[in-house]
Parts: structure tokens; C-alpha cells; sequence
């Protein structure tokens, strides 16, 4: 029987009120009509952006006025489709707002190269005047860029194949989304056969019966392994794409071209990597407890995901979870815990799940209306206690960066953007572990800390082999080497090696892993989740062991929004990203939190 109730069946005070961005679907409606004018509007300016600096800042604020209103309306329609994703109404109003969207970049296609062909020194002297106080940020980041930039002809060729250029991602999709996926089979489990899917995947990877992990580990590499030519065919396509834009606007790599734009440094990639490796030994260790408490003669890939430690019994009300957030969050200071816990209480969230809900969890700002939190909080599951946290630090960085920003530079990089959600997570963490040791509760303490330990594995290490791996991918292709399925193969299983160490045992399928990962097909991304670990870990010590100076450095971050390049917010907040530092400290913590564990179990 389903029991999951419908979206008409959730209570009001449950779901979030988006009258703060509209105050219904005919305000909405409104707004949308009006987003077709824009682009005329924009058009007018064209050929004329350069003749004065009125001009131009009369075209900036038509450009400023439309972002604004697409933004809004794209995001009310966004926020109502993922709440419930079978109202045929929602999809239809977010169809709406893209195609409104894409047609208005369509009419504006002339607008930043026209603005980067106006005389650079001109430009800058312009830009130092009053009037362009709220868009000077956003003319130097065209300034930035502005090297890389082809000829009117060659950016409009490159921008013809932007479609065709995402051929490879979208087939990777459609093959392991649904052509594979339907060929995975059933695997046998104490409550009956189960049907293997991607989706469920992660579910039997949890299961306590080795049996059920082993089978189903085996049928779904053995299906992307007979597909191994296909797959590694696509993905070489997705890196000589990279590639061909690298060179195609005269960057020295494909990585080169990804850091650039954030201006952040080649050495802070390869520092994650170096700094990484000379820290694999509590890695090992990790593995080494986890063999011995599951009680296993050979560890083998399919044992890493089954919680070392059982989930303990608790009851967490939601209300109960906003005062854990408050309480944790007290460092912080009451003006920020407030604010948080106001919004989580009142019309910042979508509580609870529904049918045709997406799930998991996200937070989703834009600079209208309050910075909104999807969830599907479960009383019973504490580590959504931390995804509460985790998702009201990115909302109070969205708050922050909102209302200390004009519209133009207010919205911060994906480079930032893990820090304080993980910032928020590790303050939760150790107010429960002090509380859990306060009690002496010891089951809950090794709950707590191997659930730590797995979340730092995950975003550390595993990622920084991730970014490893797409770096030599790339670095092939760029030397003269092509990529083939058994090159990626011998590739990533080396680095399975290298960072699982000895203690584990892999089948001869195993490195199909790397060939199966999404994530790939937008190259060097990945990279960021270990360096905001590493920042939000460094920053959490540093404002937990420090006073209202520390602080205010934190509060100053959360305020740049994208008014300063990532690496220089972070230096503002008390962090050097271009050094090792922030990454070794992460990786001492990790190793702080095995040796307790391992005491403990």
C-alpha cells in the first residue's frame, strides 16, 4: 500500500510560500509576457555600446532589469515542478520560462563581445565613475575573459555547435539511464527478488547480507562492461570537446580553461592531488577497521558502502531538528541562528515527501523572495538532521550574498558554494558528538563518527581520485594519445589501487567504475567538493576556536556573493586555498576521526 500522501494532502504550514517571489500563477503569468520585450529592447542597443558611457549603462540596466524578472520567473516555475513533478501545470510553466529564457540569450548574443571590443583602457576609466557602481564587477569579469575571446563570426560558428557539442553526455544518459538500465535483473534478497537499477543500486550497496552486495555488484558491472567500447568512445568524445574549445579560443590546457574564468590557479588542482597522496595512510587504516569490523578475511569493493556502524534509534522531530540547528549553530550568533531557524519554521521549506516530489534535498535562491529548501525529512533518520544544516548553510550564504550585492555580482561560484553547507554540517557534528559523550552513549558517538569519517572519505578522497583521473584523461589526449576503453581501464584501476590500498581486493570489473561516473562528462567539477571540504572544515575550526574577529572574517565571505573571485573570499574568511594547508588540515581531521573510531569500535 502507498502511504506516501499527495501533494494537496501536506498541510500549508509544511510547505514552503512562494508569495514571496509571486503572489500567485496570474502575477507569474504576468511577468512572463513581459520577458518578450526585453530582447527588443536589448537589440536597439546593439552597434552603439561603445559610443558613450550613458549608453552602455542604460543598456546594462534594460539587461539588469530583464536577468532580474527571468530569474524570477524561472525559479518560481522551478520551485513548483520539483514539489510535485507529475502537475502537468508546473512542467508546463517551466518548459515556458526556459524557452522564454533561451530566446532572450539568443536576442542578446552580441552583448558581452560588444561590450569586450570597446577600447580596454576606455572602458576601465569608465567604469571608475558612480554610475557603474553596481556593474563594475560584472564588466571586469568580461574584462578577465576577454584574452579568450574569438571574433564575432568565430564565437557565433563556436556557439552553432553548443548543441551538438553535448551529444556525448546525452547519449552516456540514454545508455545508462534507460537502455542499461533495464537489463541490470532481479537479485535475490531475504525479502524476495528485488529488481537492480541505478537507482536502487546504492540500496543493496547498503544491505548487511554480503550475498545480496556481491551479486548485485557483480550484474551491474558485468552490463557496463559488456557496453566497455561504447562507453569509453563517449567519453573520449566528451574530452576532445573539452579539448577542441581549449584550443579552439587559445588556453594552454583543458584544465586551464576550466580554472580560468574562477581565476583560480593550475597549482590549487594540483596541490589536492599531491597534498592528497601523501596522506593516504589513514585511508588505508579506514579500510583496515572496516575489514576488521565487518568481520571479513578479504575486503572486496562491494563491502565499502554497508554502514560500518548500524543506525542507531532515534526520533527527531523536525521541530526538534531546528533547535538542534539553532543550538549548534550558536557560534555563529544569534542574528544568524534567528534567521535560519525563522525560515526553516516559516515558508523557507518544503517539509516533507509527496507523491511526484523530487527527492533528496537542495536549496534554491535567487535574488527575489526568500533562498527556498526542498527536503523530504524523515523523523527517524538522523543524517537528516545534517542535510537540514547542510542545505540552511547554503540558503544563509544565498541570504547573506542577496543582501550585501547588487543583482549583477550577487551570485557566488560553484567554488564556494559547498563551504558553508559543509561548514554548517561540521558544527552539527560536534555539538552531537559532545552531547553523545556528555550521555556516555557510545553506540550513538561510533554512529556518529563513522557516519563523519564516510562523509569526509566521500568528498575528500574519493573525489580527489575522481579529479585525478579526469586530469590524466585529458592529459592523454592533449600529449597525442587517444583514449580507449582499455587505457581508462588500466588508468582508473591503478588508482583504485593507489588510494584503497592493500586491504582491498577487486574484481576484474571493478575500474568499469570509472567509466560509469555522470560527473565526468562536465569536466574538472568535481574537484571542487574536496577543496570546499577542506575550506569549510578550516573555517569551522577556525570561527569554533576563535572570537568575534573569526567570525565577522566568516560573516564577510558569506556577504561576497560573487563580488570577489573564490580563491580571494576564502583568503577574506581566513583561508589560503593556493596553499596545501586547508587540504592537509582536512586530512589530519579525517585522520583524528579513525583513530577515535578505531578506539571505539
Amino acid at each position: 500500500m502507498n502511504t506516501i500522501p499527495s501533494r494537496d494532502q501536506i498541510p500549508a504550514k509544511d510547505k514552503w510560500d512562494l508569495t514571496s517571489i509571486f503572489e500567485n500563477d496570474e502575477a507569474w503569468e504576468k511577468a512572463l509576457a513581459e520577458i518578450a520585450g526585453y530582447g527588443q529592447r536589448m537589440k536597439e542597443f546593439k552597434g552603439k555600446l561603445g559610443s558613450s558611457p550613458n549608453i552602455l549603462i542604460a543598456a546594462l540596466k534594460t539587461l539588469e532589469e530583464a536577468e532580474l524578472k527571468i530569474e524570477t520567473v524561472y525559479h518560481y516555475a522551478s520551485l513548483q515542478h520539483s514539489a510535485n513533478e507529475e502537475d502537468s501545470s508546473a512542467a508546463d510553466k517551466e518548459g515556458r520560462a526556459l524557452m522564454a529564457y533561451s530566446k532572450f540569450e539568443s536576442d542578446i548574443s552580441f552583448f558581452e563581445s560588444e561590450i569586450q571590443s570597446i577600447d580596454e583602457d576606455e572602458l576601465r576609466f569608465w567604469i571608475q565613475t558612480p554610475i557603474f557602481e553596481n556593474y563594475k564587477v560584472f564588466i571586469e569579469k568580461l574584462l578577465h575573459v576577454k584574452p579568450y575571446i574569438l571574433s564575432e563570426k568565430e564565437e557565433r560558428i563556436l556557439s552553432l555547435q553548443m548543441e551538438s557539442a553535448q551529444t556525448a553526455d546525452n547519449a552516456f544518459s540514454a545508455l545508462t539511464n534507460v537502455d542499461i538500465n533495464k537489463t541490470f535483473g532481479m537479485v535475490k534478497t531475504a525479502d524476495g527478488e528485488k529488481q537492480l537499477t541505478e537507482t536502487t543500486w546504492s540500496v543493496f550497496m547498503d544491505n548487511q547480507d554480503r550475498s545480496v552486495r556481491e551479486e548485485a555488484y557483480k550484474k551491474f558491472y558485468a552490463k557496463f562492461e559488456e557496453h566497455q567500447n561504447v562507453i569509453a568512445n563517449l567519453y573520449a568524445g566528451s574530452v576532445n570537446q573539452d579539448i577542441f574549445m581549449a584550443r579552439a579560443r587559445g588556453y594552454d590546457s583543458a584544465l586551464h580553461a576550466s580554472l580560468y574564468k574562477d581565476k583560480v590557479p593550475l597549482s590549487v588542482y594540483h596541490n589536492l592531488i599531491d597534498c592528497v597522496h601523501k596522506n593516504l595512510a589513514p585511508l588505508h587504516d579506514y579500510y583496515e577497521i572496516r575489514k576488521k569490523a565487518l568481520g571479513l578475511d578479504e575486503l572486496r569493493h562491494y563491502d565499502v558502502y554497508v554502514p560500518l556502524v548500524k543506525s542507531v534509534d532515534t526520533h527527531t522531530t523536525y521541530e526538534e531538528a531546528v533547535e538542534i540547528c539553532r543550538k549548534a549553530l550558536a557560534p555563529l550568533g544569534k542574528e544568524y541562528t534567528d534567521r535560519l531557524c525563522d525560515g526553516l519554521l516559516n515558508g523557507w521549506v518544503d517539509r516533507y515527501e509527496n507523491v511526484g516530489k523530487r527527492g533528496g534535498a537542495f536549496s534554491s535562491g535567487c535574488y527575489i523572495g526568500n533562498p527556498y529548501i526542498l527536503l523530504n525529512y524523515k523523523e527517524d533518520v538522523i543524517r537528516d538532521v545534517f542535510t537540514m544544516a547542510h542545505e540552511g548553510g547554503h540558503s544563509m550564504h544565498s541570504w547573506y550574498a542577496v543582501h550585501s550585492n547588487p543583482f549583477m555580482s550577487y551570485d557566488y561560484t560553484i567554488f564556494e558554494a559547498e563551504v558553508a553547507s559543509t561548514f554548517n554540517e561540521e558544527l552539527v557534528f560536534e555539538y552531537l558528538l559532545k552531547n553523545a559523550e556528555e550521555k556516555g552513549d557510545k553506540k550513538l558517538k561510533a554512529y556518529l563518527l563513522s557516519m563523519r569519517a564516510s562523509d569526509i572519505l566521500a568528498t575528500l578522497y574519493r573525489q580527489t581520485m575522481f579529479a585525478e583521473f579526469e586530469l590524466k584523461a585529458h592529459e592523454f589526449v592533449e600529449n597525442g594519445t587517444p583514449l580507449t576503453a582499455e587505457l581508462l581501464r588500466k588508468t582508473y584501476r591503478e588508482l583504485l589501487e593507489l588510494y584503497f590500498g592493500p586491504a582491498m581486493h577487486f574484481e576484474s570489473n571493478s575500474d568499469m567504475e570509472g567509466l560509469r561516473i555522470p560527473h565526468f562528462y562536465t569536466a574538472f567539477y568535481v574537484y571542487k567538493y574536496a577543496t570546499g571540504i577542506s575550506a569549510a572544515l578550516a573555517l569551522s575550526r577556525r570561527v569554533l576556536n576563535g572570537g568575534n574577529k573569526e567570525r565577522e572574517d566568516y560573516f564577510a565571505f558569506l556577504k561576497s556573493g560573487g563580488s570577489r573571485y573564490p580563491i580571494q573570499a576564502l583568503k577574506v574568511a581566513g583561508v589560503d586555498m593556493e596553499s596545501t594547508e586547508p587540504i592537509q588540515a582536512a586530512c589530519d581531521e579525517f585522520a583524528r576521526i579513525i583513530k577515535e573510531l578505531k578506539e571505539i569500535l
